[in-house]
């Protein structure tokens, strides 16, 4: 159970190692897939409404429901979204941070009917003109506590990394309309942003084939 204290320390020499099985090109700096683990054999996966560290308290809403959108287009596992509000929610206290025993994921996963959990924190925003987002996320196999997947990035517009992957997002969906006011949407908006967001987010999401 430590490992789920610890996964995000180690996170940085996960990524910036040789790039073992199970990872994945560095679109995303900072995230881990279990290697020994198949995603598509999890079953079914509940969304936790992340936690705000943010000032902004609608936010998390937006890149939870953004987040959820993009998982079910992948298609990866089954998916249920439990909001802050929903009393299974409230019984279970779940907190990215805390180290639950085995005791604990054998409620979670009686509680909310699932084989994982997927909980985590919007760690920052800002809006427009300087637009970022921060996540820090965790899938729990509820089954053995081992962390399936875990994500700590930040994604900040003015960055030109992340402007040419708004690009290439944009270019692999074929949007309408003028290829240039479709990436500018991206910087003002930050509901489209945050689909952006949610978008790459899932797509560090792969079952083994």
């Amino acid at each position: 159970m430590n490992r789920l204290k610890t996964i995000f320390l180690v996170l940085p020499i996960l990524v910036l190692g040789c790039g073992g099985p199970g990872f994945f090109p560095p679109r995303s700096d900072y995230y881990y897939l279990n290697p020994n683990k198949d995603l598509s054999a999890i079953g079914r996966v509940a969304l936790v409404e992340l936690a705000n560290d943010s000032a902004f308290p609608q936010i998390s809403a937006d890149v939870t429901e953004a987040l959820f959108q993009a998982l079910q287009k992948k298609q990866v596992f089954g998916l249920t979204l439990v909001r802050q509000h929903d009393p299974a929610f409230r019984s279970l206290q779940l907190d990215a941070n805390t180290e639950y025993t085995f005791e604990q994921l054998s409620v979670i996963r009686k509680t909310l009917k699932c084989d994982a959990v997927l909980i985590g924190t919007v760690t920052g925003f800002k809006p427009y003109p300087h637009m970022s987002i921060g996540l820090r996320l965790k899938l729990i196999d509820l089954a053995d506590g081992q962390i399936l997947w875990a994500l700590e990035q930040i994604w900040d517009t003015t960055d030109k990394t992340t402007e040419e992957r708004i690009k290439s997002y944009y270019s692999r969906h074929n949007f309408m309309g003028s290829t240039t006011l479709r990436e500018k949407l991206v910087t003002i908006s930050s509901l489209r942003f945050v689909k952006f967001v949610g978008y790459e987010t899932a797509e560090t999401l792969q079952p083994k084939t």
